[in-house]
């Protein structure tokens, strides 16, 4: 063992150091723990707060989305959707559409948003199911003649709790003319056959899910899509795969992928993780200060030790490592013990759910924490670096000693 690991660690281990100084490292130890918790939670809300708005986005929208450049509707839409298949990355493809409408219930109106969905795709129809709460989507997509019975849709459950409506109830959907292609308002009874919950409430609050076909009926047009909904297999890997399709497709369509839709909500997440950080770790180094506080302390006390140590030749930067090496024992077992309660934090708000949100306000309810491996070794290192930062300047005083006039005065 180097003997200035083996001094740094009799210096901390001494039971006759002076109270203030065991006080102040013990402090120091404490700060820095905390403070890398606190670091740890909060990349973890951060990391958690961004997984759960993109997934539930992702959820109920596509990973890509082909329109014609024009902006006129895709009468051929399953032909498109047939050739986006082909493309490389691609898993499923397949017409929906976006209308403006106001939903009439019991309760009164609101805005909402009407999702026509292909009944022949196979995956809007799972997506769908995956978040339904009550009723059936099942009625979407049967055939027969649309005089039979009401037409059936299916709402977000916030929407239907702003309406008044419920599975079975009757409501009327006003369509504005720029969603039709008739010059006039239009108006349509429905009847409510399901409720679902997709976790945003962007969507539950407005989307109105009903079959292409339904869609169609009610502009009076021919059976169209405005836009195709894209699936691919790697949604980081999603602008390579935009490139290929409209390579495939040519250049009377474009195409908007989910990272540029949602890139100012994106980018104010990661700016806000940055500052996070930032501001956590002036906290850690003001914690870290009490190192400074605790090494100048065992300084003074060991000025007579220091002397004796350049006079049987110790250098300067010999008996700088000492002190650095306290500092660092110090701040590792801060680090330590900060990582320990960081993730113990994490699992408990996991396990009760503690961290809640309105979600009118924040789109989702809940906040998961999702640390991660990385973000845990950042913050034992912004520590310890710190850490080593706050015993510059004892490390240097205790070099800067003279041997000859301190034993002098000893004496």
């Amino acid at each position: 063992m180097p003997y200035e690991l083996f001094l740094a660690i009799r210096h901390l281990r001494s039971r006759h150091r002076r109270r203030l100084a065991r006080v102040t490292a013990v402090i120091a130890v404490v700060g820095i723990a905390v403070g890398v918790a606190e670091l740890i939670v909060a990349l973890a809300m951060a990391n958690g707060f961004r997984d759960e708005l993109r997934d539930k986005i992702l959820r109920g929208t596509a990973h890509l989305t082909v329109v014609r450049s024009d902006g006129q509707p895709l009468h051929d839409y399953e032909e498109i959707a047939s050739r986006i298949l082909q493309v490389d990355g691609v898993v499923s493809a397949t017409g929906t559409t976006y209308d403006g409408a106001v939903v009439v219930g019991p309760r009164g109106s609101a805005y909402a948003v009407l999702r026509g969905i292909d009944g022949n795709s196979i995956q809007a129809r799972e997506d769908l199911k995956r978040t339904l709460t009550a009723g059936s989507a099942a009625s979407l997509f049967e055939g027969g003649s649309p005089g039979a019975d009401l037409p059936g849709v299916v709402l977000g459950s916030e929407l239907a709790a702003r309406t008044g409506l419920q599975v079975g109830d009757a409501a009327e959907l006003v369509t504005s003319p720029s969603a039709v292609s008739s010059s006039n308002w239009s108006k349509r009874r429905v009847r409510v056959t399901g409720l679902f919950h997709s976790g945003l409430f962007e969507y539950d609050s407005t989307w109105i899910y009903l079959s292409l076909d339904r869609v169609a009926a009610f502009s009076g047009g021919e059976h169209a899509a405005s836009v195709i909904s894209v699936q691919v297999k790697d949604i980081y890997d999603v602008k390579q795969t935009a490139a290929k399709v409209r390579q495939e497709l040519g250049s009377s369509y474009t195409t908007l992928d989910w990272q540029d839709a949602n890139r100012p909500l994106f980018t104010a997440l990661a700016l806000e993780r940055r500052i996070g950080i930032v501001i956590i770790a002036l906290i850690i180094l003001i914690a870290a200060l009490n190192i400074t506080t605790t090494l100048i302390l065992v300084v003074m006390e060991r000025r007579r030790d220091i002397a004796i140590l350049n006079a049987i030749g110790a250098s300067s930067r010999n008996i700088m490592s000492i002190f650095v090496i306290e500092g660092a024992i110090v701040g590792a077992l801060g680090a330590v013990i900060g990582v320990l309660l960081g993730a113990l934090a994490t699992v408990i708000a996991n396990r009760y759910q503690l961290i809640s949100l309105p979600a009118d306000v924040y789109s989702i309810s809940n906040v998961p924490l999702h640390p991660t491996f990385r973000d845990m070794a950042l913050a034992a290192l912004v520590a310890l670096a710190l850490s080593i930062v706050a015993t510059i300047y004892p490390a240097r005083a205790a070099a800067a000693i003279r041997p000859a006039e301190m034993l002098r005065d000893a004496g």
